[in-house]
């Protein structure tokens, strides 16, 4: 394997669909307040949070790799990294710097849309790219932090940034989308750990799954997977959604199903990962729905 594909591989190509979805749900909220978005600005918008979310998985590979962690973690398909620098060494500096060439083009992004919107812009901003900057150093090692994170990047930060970004305004619609973004993608985050904890103890990080244990983890995982169903419910029965944003309910089943067979897998690998790929399809097919009923 080449290292320009190493570098590839070390961005996590098959993940980068979380961003858009995220970025779909503040162009949806913004095309319901009836807001045309001028082209330009919503190609930029999309394409910087997909170089945003590929310069987080690319730093995170590389200081994954160099802090040694990559030698003594069991990957899955869905955690422990994408395995390209233990395949591929010399590569490392290519994926540092295509780490921070990303983040340049997201701040040069960024730095249009301060021109163009103003402070609310700037704000948001710089709180997502410290996120880039410090998650996989610092923010892994506080444990709250680390669950809410990953939700702040992908869910206020993203959501209610393409909204600033595109001309439209923040409403109860944005922030209860963003809430469900949150809730969602700090889950999806915390029960990736679980396969992880005890090399990331030994490199350490300090994150729920080794302060609290992985049954009491999983039982976080469950309310937080959980909870975006109420939110939807009660938003949609009081107005701020609209009523076909209960689709998302057609994935309820499949997120009960992570949440019953979760405490009892959690030391049997294979069981293991068909929940973590379930509760993969669970996020990614909610945001999705939301989506669609944001549209009618």
């Amino acid at each position: 394997m080449s290292e320009a594909v190493a570098v590839i591989r070390a961005s996590r190509p098959n993940f980068l669909v979380l961003a858009p979805l995220c970025v779909g749900l503040g162009f949806a909220i913004a095309w319901q307040q009836g807001q045309s978005p001028v082209l330009l600005d919503t190609v930029l918008v999309f394409v910087g949070a997909i170089l945003a979310h590929a310069a987080v998985n690319l730093l995170n590979e590389y200081e994954d790799f160099t802090s040694g962690l990559d030698m003594i973690t069991q990957r899955t398909p869905f955690s422990g990294g994408s395995g390209a620098l233990p395949d591929v060494p010399s590569a490392a500096n290519r994926v540092l710097w295509a780490s921070l060439g990303t983040l340049g083009l997201v701040v040069a992004i960024g730095v249009y849309f301060l021109w163009l919107r103003g402070l609310p812009m700037f704000v948001l901003g710089a709180a997502g790219v410290v996120l880039v900057i410090t998650y996989t150093r610092w923010i892994t090692r506080s444990p709250w932090l680390c669950l809410l994170a990953p939700g702040i990047g992908f869910g206020p930060i993203m959501v209610l940034g393409t909204l600033i970004a595109l001309g439209a305004k923040l409403d109860g619609t944005s922030i209860i989308c963003a809430t469900v973004a949150l809730l969602l993608v700090s889950e999806l985050l915390l029960i990736n750990q679980i396969p992880d904890a005890e090399a990331d103890r030994i490199i350490g990080r300090r994150h729920l799954v080794i302060t609290l244990g992985t049954t009491a983890a999983a039982k976080l995982v469950c309310c937080l997977l959980l909870a975006s169903y109420p939110l939807i419910l009660a938003a949609a029965f009081t107005g701020f959604l609209p009523p076909w944003s209960l689709l998302t309910l057609l994935t309820l089943p499949a997120a009960l199903w992570v949440s019953l067979k979760l405490p009892g897998a959690l030391t049997r690998p294979t069981i293991l990962n068909q929940i973590l790929g379930v509760n993969v399809a669970v996020l990614l097919s909610t945001l999705a729905l939301l989506i669609i009923g944001l549209s009618f």
